[in-house]
């Protein structure tokens, strides 16, 4: 059986969120808009699932949003608000390590007249919050910061920025789809007007997200059709993945000791990896993800030395999943002043709840067996580092 490292790009299916799921994809198959029998039970699936995901982040059930996903979630929270605000202004803020989702996003509203400030971060790839107040200004109506990179596992300090984008009286979004399966949300404590939410990455269904907004928030929806979700999100919801989503993140917290596993997990494994020549860690060293280690690796292609390891039974990535297959060095690696050569060489392993000291025991063995053969071929050796 494979080595499964890329919970960053999916966590697989939990047992338990299958068992709540299947009802639904059988013998509860009403439309949850429909008015008999069948839609009720449909629709009461669907406001179990709201409850528990409101309740979850300290959110009232009115305040979620259920959607296809977290890249829809994003795209609604960022053009759904920053249209509706233009009579206060057409200024957008962001970061230049977000989510491809955000980045396409705040793109679209740019080339229709907004203006956009994309902040830089520093090595470790934080946000300054005294650069988000520095770029403020009186015609600026949303500002968008991720929770956590979803490439190097960086935790952004959401909660210091929040405050300042409430002292402006701007809109505050935080993009949490990697946050949300290892760290508790409190909406209020990060001052957030909107917090991105995606099923898959805590072991939910693909294709399932939700956007908590806050009451009061003007939107305008991106998808246009019947009055579901509060007329914010037309369409007949997925109500099996709404289920299955509700079940996995009551999941969350159950096992308090998880988060300091993973840490111990991540910390043998890095410690593995730093022993290779050329490896160097990217990320904040300890404001981090716990499951997460990313690394660049001199000498080899990220997208070969996945190829190989996945041949030795592990299954990793080179980064993002939504932009593994594009030949450019990852934007978020080059915004931590990566050279691009070793931006190429990019090595992310996300562990998971599966995730033993065998399988971390198990990844470094096969890389003593892949990097060799693949700097052999490549004819490079091992010499530059990430700059401090």
């Amino acid at each position: 059986m494979a080595v499964y490292l890329d919970h960053a790009a999916t966590s697989p299916l939990l047992p338990e969120v299958l068992e709540a799921m299947l009802p639904y994809l059988t013998t509860h198959g009403g439309n949850p808009s429909s008015l008999h029998a069948s839609g009720r039970r449909a629709r009461q699936g669907i406001d179990e699932a709201r409850e528990i995901i409101a309740q979850g982040i300290g959110a009232q059930p009115r305040e979620i949003v259920f959607t296809a996903g977290g890249t829809e979630a994003d795209n609604l929270a960022i053009k759904g608000v920053g249209w509706a605000a233009t009579s206060r202004g057409r200024h957008v803020i962001t970061t230049a390590v977000e989510h491809k989702a955000v980045l396409n996003a705040t793109a679209i509203l740019e080339r229709s007249g907004f203006e956009v400030t994309v902040l830089p971060v520093d090595a470790d790839g934080r946000v300054d919050p005294i650069d988000v107040a520095a770029a403020m200004t009186e015609r600026t109506t949303l500002v968008s910061v991720m929770a956590a990179n979803n490439e190097v596992g960086t935790i952004q300090p959401v909660a210091a920025i929040g405050e300042i984008v409430r002292g402006h009286g701007a809109k505050f979004h935080v993009d949490a789809v990697q946050f949300a399966a290892h760290e508790a949300i409190d909406v209020d404590a990060w001052q957030a007007d909107l917090v991105s939410l995606s099923a898959h990455k805590l072991g939910g269904p693909q294709g399932v997200g939700a956007l908590f907004v806050r009451r009061g928030i003007q939107m305008l929806p991106q998808i246009q059709g019947g009055s579901q979700e509060r007329q914010r999100r037309a369409g007949t919801e997925n109500v099996a993945g709404i289920v299955g989503f509700g079940a996995a993140y009551r999941r969350l917290g159950s096992d308090a000791g998880e988060p300091d596993r993973l840490r111990a997990l991540s910390g043998r494994l890095l410690q593995g990896l730093l022993a290779f020549d050329g490896v160097t860690l990217t990320g904040h060293p300890e404001n981090r993800l716990p499951n997460n280690v990313s690394v660049v690796i001199d000498g080899v292609e990220g997208g070969d030395l996945v190829a190989a390891l996945d041949l030795e039974g592990i299954e990793s990535s080179t980064g993002s999943a939504c932009t593994s297959g594009n030949t450019e060095p990852s934007h978020v690696l080059l915004a931590l002043g990566i050279e691009p050569h070793l931006a190429h060489g990019s090595l992310r392993l996300t562990l998971g709840p599966e995730t033993s000291e065998a399988d971390i025991d198990a990844t470094l063995a096969a890389l003593h067996t892949v990097l060799p053969r693949l700097r052999n071929i490549s004819g490079v050796r091992p010499k530059a580092t990430v700059p401090a």
